[in-house]
């Protein structure tokens, strides 16, 4: 499906929803030289529909067919096969692909070998965890990728001692400080609370929890047991497991919400206690708002909140509810985060990382 093109020379290419996110203030910092390519990959209204619809003003929006739901490998070799021809028919000057998702691996693996330069967006994130299909993706992009930016020196560093040369890397701080500031600052979207008082607010939705019966249980079990109340948002992936699992009884003591919009998603968790979740995006995201969160995953490829004290790590087979206790008996907490500065930068990135991205395009 092709909905009126870009007239841009730098591409952007992208299909999920934080991509999405973190990639708006990019385009439109890149006003019109921006073209926005959408893979399919989340191809809903829940999922991608209400934050494109952000991106369409600065310009048109091409998208892929049929990606959505295909299984990993079919999903990546259907996408490059459809970018290519699109690339092919209008050639752009770079191509600006962000994190670790198939739709990443997609663009830039399509512009690379077509000879277009790639600009990876978030570029150093490392987990040393194979079993993750992001680190894969990952793995790639870096291999693949002609400027890398950064978004902190911990992700320069991972670049540096795989070997890339000093100078392609830019560290530019992360575009989650600057679209999370613009969300807080604009949004009047808030939803109304299911509950009075503190709360928990939760949200699953990785595989690692999803598809492990054992492992979403633990997860329900623990939010059941929380003393505050839990406001879960609840991911469509996580519905389907627990409707296969047989767990959506364990759900009955949470107040569940579905359909929320980013937005709204921010205004909860500004409004909790805690935050409980295993999104990449949500480590980043707490920062911003200042918020303590607990990383409820095997390992994470985002350290710095952790190392800043806005997050703590729970691995399988730690208590979720001994963390949580920890976290809401700190009576210092609150002061300390509202003081320590995010250290996913100042909210310049996606300034920076237009100027990179035409300064790429113009030296043809």
């Amino acid at each position: 499906m092709n909905r009126n093109p870009t007239t841009g020379d730098i591409a952007v290419v992208l299909g999920t929803r934080p991509e999405i996110i973190k990639l708006a203030p990019v385009v439109q910092e890149l006003g019109g030289r921006a073209r926005v390519v959408h893979t399919g990959q989340h191809w809903d209204e829940n999922m991608s529909g209400q934050f494109l619809r952000d991106l369409t003003p600065i310009g048109g929006i091409e998208v892929l067919s049929g990606l959505g739901g295909l299984s990993r490998p079919r999903q990546i070799a259907g996408g490059i096969d459809q970018l290519s021809a699109l690339f092919e028919r209008r050639r752009p000057r770079a191509v600006i692909v962000q994190g670790d998702t198939n739709s990443t691996s997609i663009g830039a693996q399509t512009a690379n070998y077509l000879g277009i330069p790639v600009i990876h967006v978030e570029a150093g994130l490392r987990s040393r965890d194979r079993d993750m299909p992001e680190e894969l993706n990952r793995l790639i992009v870096g291999a693949v990728a002609d400027v890398h930016c950064a978004a902190t020196p911990y992700n320069a560093a991972n670049l540096l001692a795989e070997g890339v040369d000093a100078e392609r890397i830019h560290i530019t701080g992360n575009t989650v400080v600057e679209a999370t500031r613009r969300v807080l600052e604009s949004s009047t979207e808030h939803v109304p609370l299911p509950v009075d008082g503190p709360f928990v607010l939760a949200t699953i939705h990785r595989p690692e929890n999803t598809d492990d019966s054992g492992a979403l249980s633990r997860i329900f079990s623990a939010l059941a047991a929380m003393p505050y109340p839990v406001v879960f948002v609840a991911h469509p992936r996580t519905l389907a497991a627990a409707d296969r699992f047989g767990l959506e009884g364990m759900m009955e003591r949470l107040h569940v919400l579905q359909s929320v919009g980013h937005a709204e998603f921010l205004g909860l968790a500004g409004r909790a206690a805690l935050v409980i979740s295993d999104s990449g995006g949500v480590q980043e995201e707490v920062t911003v708002i200042k918020k303590p969160l607990l990383v409820v995953r095997k390992s994470t490829e985002r350290p710095e909140a952790i190392g800043a004290g806005f997050a703590e790590l729970v691995r399988p087979g730690d208590s979720i509810e001994a963390a949580a206790e920890r976290m809401l008996g700190d009576a210092g907490l609150t002061v300390r985060l509202r003081q320590t500065p995010s250290p996913y930068g100042d909210g310049s990135a996606s300034r920076m990382i237009a100027d990179i991205a035409r300064r790429v395009a113009d030296r043809g």
